[in-house]
């Protein structure tokens, strides 16, 4: 399991036979070198033998916090969990993003304001309170270049978060992208992101309804320990995303 957690992200087995294979290599050499009869490798030995970890596996946050979502990623490895973070301080409405995010997840950011803006009244937010801040969007990991539009559902909860001062439930993660009518629409990636979910120990994920058919792609395992919530719009992922 450990050689999968830290040397392995993808969606097939190339990389799991290559590094099995590195681990069996070693043994065989030790034993026909005579230095042991037989070998046993522990999770403590892969370090020596395979080198240090190549992914660092992000875990799910243990506290809530409001103003921070989880979303859920896809990358050519395998899929991840990410941060997204916003906060705010006094200023004029400026919205600030940083943590290399492409173009496109740039949009999905002004989106997402601007949603929570048109919402405001019905999020309980005074809409003055725009104006007099300039609010920061940040996804950690900041050396790794991010794109794409799944995040938008994550980034509106985290700033409709932000501005109601509600936290977002810790064990649940997010993805979807999101219109200026609030309508959350389908993304790719499904199976990879589910299974980051699980890795991380989250408990709830938030799909968009029209991936529900991608399911069908997903191990047994991940759909028995992860509950699966299916989001026609914002409102819904309000609703099932943040504390009451």
């Amino acid at each position: 399991m450990a050689i999968i957690r830290d040397y392995t992200r993808e969606a097939g087995v190339r990389s799991l036979e290559r590094e099995i294979g590195a681990v069996c290599r070693r043994a065989a050499v030790n034993i026909a070198e005579g230095k042991m009869p037989s070998m046993r490798v522990d999770e403590g030995d892969l370090a020596s033998i395979l080198g240090p970890g190549k992914y660092d596996n992000e875990v799910a946050l243990r506290t809530g916090l409001a103003g921070v979502a989880t979303g859920l990623a896809w990358t050519p490895v395998g899929g991840d969990i990410l941060f997204i973070e916003a906060s705010r301080t006094a200023g004029d409405g400026k919205l600030i993003l940083t943590g290399q995010l492409g173009e496109v997840m740039k949009e999905s950011a002004q989106a997402a304001l601007t949603l929570v803006k048109t919402r405001a009244a019905d999020l309980g937010i005074d809409a003055g309170s725009f104006e007099k801040s300039n609010v920061h969007v940040h996804v950690p990991a900041g050396a790794i270049p991010k794109d794409g539009p799944s995040a938008g559902v994550a980034m509106f909860i985290a700033l409709a978060s932000l501005f109601v001062d509600r936290p977002v439930r810790n064990d649940t993660a997010m993805t979807g992208e999101i219109s200026l009518r609030g309508l959350v629409l389908p993304v790719g990636g499904i199976k990879d992101k589910v299974l980051a979910a699980m890795r991380a120990g989250i408990q709830r994920v938030l799909l968009p309804a029209r991936n529900r058919r991608d399911l069908d792609e997903v191990p047994q395992e991940a759909k028995e320990r992860l509950e699966f919530v299916f989001l026609e719009n914002v409102d819904d992922a309000v609703r099932h995303a943040m504390r009451q």
